[in-house]
């Protein structure tokens, strides 16, 4: 299953979760898993496997035809155009302060490319993470600092920043008001 359709199932779990006002801990109920496996699973931390998938289906009450319903892949070489407000919101981190927002993603040459709005606020605490991808950051507004293997880096607006997210890393917002950056994550076949 390609990375770019693993990203549509998470986003089309939560979409019909939320859609038919169900919990985050009904649907684990039902489903007969935890909470922050149907949390990873709608976030794109985890795939689920395949009985855990229809599963999630069934307990959503959703047709199965339905569910896949007008999945992309994305391979076309039509412009696209995603207008601000289009912007999927992804929840990453169990902390507040820290946001998430899908532009697109798409696949190029096999290989799936997320791209991601991400704001952070100065009092959010968030503790070290690592992404199956790199990473490429475009500071758009504030001032970061990242954490990676004991080395700090600063960036400042109109900065860049690329490195490989599957190593432990650290954010923190330096400037009084909400860091802003553009973030291109490219993700390897696995």
């Amino acid at each position: 299953m390609s990375k770019d359709i693993i990203l549509q199932i998470g986003y089309r779990i939560k979409e019909k979760r939320k859609e038919k006002k169900i919990t985050l801990q009904q649907l684990a109920e039902e489903v007969g898993v935890t909470k922050g496996l149907i949390s990873q699973v709608e976030n794109n931390r985890t795939v689920p496997s395949l009985t855990v998938l229809l599963r999630i289906i069934k307990a959503l009450h959703v047709d199965l035809n339905d569910f896949f319903d007008k999945f992309s892949t994305l391979e076309s070489n039509e412009p696209v155009t995603i207008k601000p407000g289009e912007h999927q919101r992804i929840e990453k981190e169990y902390t507040r302060g820290i946001y998430y927002y899908r532009i697109t993603s798409f696949k190029h040459n096999g290989k799936l490319v997320d791209i991601v709005l991400h704001r952070q606020e100065k009092s959010a605490k968030k503790g070290y993470v690592s992404t199956e991808a790199h990473e490429f950051d475009y500071m758009l507004k504030g001032k970061m600092q990242y954490t990676i293997e004991g080395k700090k880096y600063i960036l400042n607006e109109g900065d860049s920043f690329f490195y490989d997210a599957r190593k432990m890393h650290l954010s923190r917002c330096l400037s009084e008001e909400p860091y802003e950056m553009l973030v291109v994550y490219f993700f390897d076949e696995e």
